[in-house]
């Protein structure tokens, strides 16, 4: 027994002196690792407030269900003084990225224009979600397959977006009978044929007294998004689009009507290739002056390419996951593609080159009135203000 005991005294010497000569340089430095896990991470010195700045400063305020944290290591030296008392505390800590933390941002402004707590008012604002018309909800799209809501908004990526939907519904299939696989074949007339989307729209006429159920069902259980864009450059970009090239169906519909009423052309050609061909053409002025003639909304509701963003996503009734920015269309669209879990089944087609710039706006704004510019901002305040975008100060105080 005795010598049993000597024997293990021994081998725990050997390892001792073993393990001194191993970490010598470590025990002489001072610098053990110790391994703490936090359960909840410590701010940034410079988070420590607690406000909300600017949407790419990230300050954190809340966490959120679409937060996938990555692991950081923070390194806090203890210093107690010169030698081998010297300490090194390794915490692993969880923070969000900053595209984690511009999200949560985003929703949180919405969430807090949209409560009764906030001063900001605007037209549908205290409207629940079955008092909205049916009619109204025909901008959400969704796949039952991957639970995800869309909501699209023109002169906002949505071509792009809505092929992207209907790989993932598989709802149209190419000329061979397969499903496509890439949105980029897709033609971008298929894309907006509305037969090939499942809106909210359409939800009364296939389940009838079981629709607003069913819509809150998967409105409480799907992942919603949408996308949105700088309220001024998207008016620009929709008239660039729809009027300053000859584009028969709009001209029809509205360009005729604007001429008539405000470039003072009693009979304006009946078609936009006569009228091009004439050199009669609608100028951004005519059609700022359309937009804000109360009569213009009295006759019919704007046309979805200029009507508000907030009423076509009603993002007050609704709690969006994920609002994405045509500002920040790369890195957002990555960033949902890997929230869905879709970054390696579809490929999101890459930005078109003609796309209207932000510092364009000056240029645009020239012959408009100060005064009409403010109306202006006043009539999309709460698309400026909801989706976290500056208020344009040089154009209206010019």
């Amino acid at each position: 027994m005795l010598k049993q005991l000597q024997f293990f005294l021994l081998l725990g010497t050997l390892f001792i002196i073993f393990f001194i000569i191993v970490h010598w340089d470590d025990v002489r430095d001072g610098t053990f690792y110790l391994h703490v896990a936090s359960s909840s991470p410590a701010l940034p010195t410079n988070m420590s407030s607690g406000h909300w700045i600017s949407e790419d400063s990230f300050l954190w305020k809340e966490s959120s269900r679409s937060v996938r944290p990555n692991l950081t290591i923070i390194t806090t030296h203890l210093k107690h003084d010169q030698g081998p008392n010297n300490l090194t505390q390794t915490f692993t800590q969880s923070f969000p990225t900053h595209l984690e933390l511009r999200q949560a941002h985003r929703r949180q402004l919405i969430r807090g224009l949209c409560s009764a707590n906030s001063s900001f008012n605007f037209p549908g604002k205290f409207k629940t979600f079955d008092q909205i018309p049916s009619k109204a909800l025909d901008h959400l799209i969704v796949d039952d397959h991957h639970g995800v809501i869309y909501c699209f908004v023109p002169k906002v990526a949505c071509t792009n977006w809505k092929r992207v939907m209907i790989v993932l519904s598989q709802s149209l299939k190419a000329p061979d009978g397969a499903p496509y696989l890439d949105p980029l074949d897709i033609p971008s007339a298929l894309s907006h044929n509305a037969t090939l989307h499942l809106t909210f729209n359409k939800f009364w006429k296939l389940f009838g007294h079981f629709s607003h159920p069913l819509m809150h069902h998967k409105l409480k259980n799907y992942t919603k998004f949408l996308f949105v864009r700088d309220p001024f450059v998207r008016l620009i970009s929709a008239f660039r689009n729809k009027f300053a090239l000859p584009n028969e169906d709009f001209y029809r519909q509205f360009g005729s009507v604007m001429l008539q009423h405000y470039a003072n052309i009693s009979k304006p050609p009946d078609s936009a290739k006569e009228a091009f061909a004439a050199g009669i053409r609608l100028s951004f002025t005519h059609f700022i002056k359309y937009l804000l003639d109360p009569q213009t909304e009295e006759e019919k509701p704007f046309n979805e390419h200029w009507q508000q963003m907030y009423r076509l996503c009603h993002p007050c009734q609704i709690e969006y996951d994920f609002v994405g920015k045509l500002e920040t269309l790369d890195e957002d669209t990555e960033h949902l593609l890997k929230i869905l879990g879709m970054e390696n089944q579809v490929r999101f087609p890459p930005g078109y080159r003609n796309r209207t710039a932000a510092n364009w706006e000056r240029d645009w704004f020239t012959n408009i009135s100060v005064a009409d510019r403010r109306k202006l901002y006043n009539l999309y305040e709460a698309d400026f203000r909801l989706f976290g975008y500056d208020k344009p100060e040089t154009l209206l105080d010019e």
